[in-house]
């Protein structure tokens, strides 16, 4: 959820690590800081708020070609500037920036108190720093080794010591980091973004692994000082997909993306000879597909609702048993782990710690796990069996709009592959390659009607709560449709099933509380038309999103019209109009929509 990064080499540090910080504020923060080596000695300087008042609060002058920063989401403790990284050892000569919880933190400071160190601040990552500076050991490296074995939780962390000027060593366990190559300098970060417009040769750590990283390279070990040997990766990101472009904001520029970006996605994947999805990244012959018994799906938030959305897909497309789980409470309830279950782990950034969780928990029980991520080399996508990536490209804003059309799209074509080795004929395997195929046109027919959506989301902003209801496969979008309203517009926002209006939350329904209604043209049309007519009946205001050619009667209320598509495919469309009028309901209020409060885009704590 925080972000760090580190440079080591020829040029300043500061003006690279405050750039760096600039492409991770995306993350979710509410404080940032550096600490540089300079010839006089470390200079630190940290802020509450965003990195612009960090970069604001900076020297004129701050030399040093050694450094290391941060932008802190705060758990132990207020955002406030003591509490801001980097954290420091009492006499300042240590200073650490840490991604992550140190679950024993609290016995750890009281023992530190008992010793006579003073702590300045709430925070766990405060305790590393006087660990290490307090090690009885000789190198830095075996001084942040020796720290981190009295340590429980989950880490990325950045080290720089007045005393060894010529390098940062690293640490991971649990939160992503990642090493960046130059020409006779080196840089870190916690996410690629950070990296991007440097270099595009990265190494990604692994669990338990550390480096030292000085500005000719690198050196990657473990605790017990046995070298690794990673070799780089190339990174397929470029700088230029992580500007604006010219738009207002990064999630209207990733829901104009959508079309091109389905297209990109799709190229390759669908194969037209044996009407099927062409998915080698799974690592799963026709045998093995057809042996699945059972497929369990398990994301967080958006990616949750999208697994619902997926497991209805595989329902009836493969005709096996399917369904969705929040992987936050997956291991927590000891589950039972079946060897013909397909587990699918949903992630956008590969980097959800409670997702990550719930796959080693599967995995240690002999349990076979794929992904559905965007990031390439991500926590996730290492840690799996095989996978699907989304192609999304980058998704800068916190509320996820294209990567979670792709994660449905991943779902259409991991339905299709299941459906194809068991009973979905090869006519019916046409008809979804076809329908695919249509999709990235008729989203860009949704965008072209944005001014009506616009218009219905400026009367929906001034709402104090809303519902969203929707029946069978409208049920996940009325879901998704919630999230996204509430996350960044800040309004209240409910998601029910329709069928379950009349067993309480119709005492709700009022001429101020709104309902956006999502109404297939399916066998259920009738039915939630009727449902539809209850809200109105007791002035509740209504918002259908349905069908182009839909008969709604003399039904009261705003309709936005989704050209259709295949049924099992309509549920993706329908998805687009929410992400619109969550944008402009909120655009109506003036929120910070790219960078919603409390939030962060990629969750690596529990």
């Amino acid at each position: 959820m925080c972000g760090i990064v580190g440079y080591l080499g020829d040029q300043q540090a500061a003006g690279i690590l405050v750039e760096g910080l600039s492409q991770l504020e995306y993350r979710g923060y509410d404080s940032a800081g550096i600490a540089v080596l300079s010839p006089s000695g470390v200079k630190v300087v940290r802020t509450v708020g965003r990195v612009r008042d960090l970069q604001a609060a900076l020297p004129k002058r701050l030399g040093g070609k050694v450094g290391i920063g941060h932008t802190r989401w705060a758990t132990h403790g207020p955002a406030t500037e003591p509490n801001a990284h980097p954290q420091a050892s009492q006499d300042g000569r240590i200073q650490v920036v840490h991604n992550g919880i140190l679950d024993n933190a609290a016995a750890l400071r009281e023992s530190l108190t008992t010793a006579g160190v003073t702590l300045s601040s709430d925070t766990d990552t405060e305790v590393l720093a006087h660990l290490i500076a307090r090690s009885p050991a000789k190198t830095l490296e075996d001084k942040v080794i020796e720290a981190l074995s009295h340590v429980t939780g989950t880490y990325a962390i950045a080290v720089l010591s007045a005393d060894h000027p010529d390098r940062v060593v690293v640490a991971r366990n649990g939160s992503p980091l990642v090493l960046g190559i130059g020409e006779r300098e080196m840089f870190i970060g916690s996410d690629v973004a950070a990296l991007v417009r440097h270099t595009s040769q990265v190494v990604h750590l692994d669990d338990g692994e550390f480096a030292t990283v000085t500005r000719d390279g690198f050196k990657t070990f473990t605790a017990d000082s046995i070298e690794t040997g990673k070799t780089p990766e190339q990174i397929e990101m470029t700088a230029e997909e992580l500007q604006l472009a010219g738009h207002s904001h990064y999630m209207y520029k990733e829901i104009l993306e959508q079309p091109s970006s389905v297209e990109r996605m799709l190229r390759g994947r669908l194969d037209e000879r044996f009407a099927t999805a062409r998915l080698d990244g799974l690592q799963l012959d026709p045998r093995e597909l057809r042996g699945i018994r059972r497929v369990k799906v398990l994301g967080c938030g958006s990616a949750f609702y999208s697994g619902q959305l997926g497991a209805a897909l595989i329902e009836q497309l493969a005709r096996v048993p399917a369904d969705a789980e929040a992987a936050s409470e997956f291991r927590y309830r000891n589950p039972i782990i079946e060897p013909d279950t397909l587990y699918v782990a949903v992630s956008q950034s590969g980097e959800t710690a409670d997702t990550l969780f719930a796959v080693r928990e599967i995995q240690r029980k002999g349990g076979r796990v794929v992904g559905l991520v965007n990031v390439v080399g991500s926590s996730i996508a290492r840690q799996c069996d095989g996978g699907i990536y989304l192609h999304a490209g980058p998704e800068i804003s916190v509320a996820s709009t294209k990567a979670l059309t792709h994660m449905s799209l991943g779902f259409a074509l991991l339905a299709l592959a299941l459906g194809r080795v068991r009973d979905l004929s090869f006519t019916d395997g046409l008809r979804i390659i076809n329908g695919l195929k249509r999709i990235p046109d008729q989203i860009s027919e949704i965008i072209d009607s944005e001014p009506h959506i616009t218009t219905v989301a400026k009367g929906l902003a001034g709402a104090e709560s809303l519902f969203f209801v929707g029946r069978v496969h409208g049920f996940p979008v009325a879901r998704e449709g919630a999230q996204k309203f509430k996350e960044i517009s800040y309004r209240h926002a409910e998601a029910y099933q329709t069928s379950e209006l009349k067993h309480g939350p119709l005492a709700l329904i009022s001429e101020t509380l709104p309902t956006v209604a999502v109404i297939p043209d399916d066998e259920l049309l009738q039915r939630n038309i009727g449902a539809a007519h209850e809200i109105t009946a007791r002035r509740g205001p209504l918002v259908v999103i349905t069908h182009a050619g839909v008969d709604l009667g003399n039904l009261d209320a705003e309709r936005i019209d989704v050209p259709k598509n295949e049924p099992e495919l309509d549920p993706i469309l329908l998805t687009i109009p929410t992400q619109l009028l969550a944008y402009h309901a909120a655009l109506e209020l003036g929120h910070d929509i790219d960078r919603p409060r409390n939030l962060a885009k990629s969750v690596t704590v529990e």
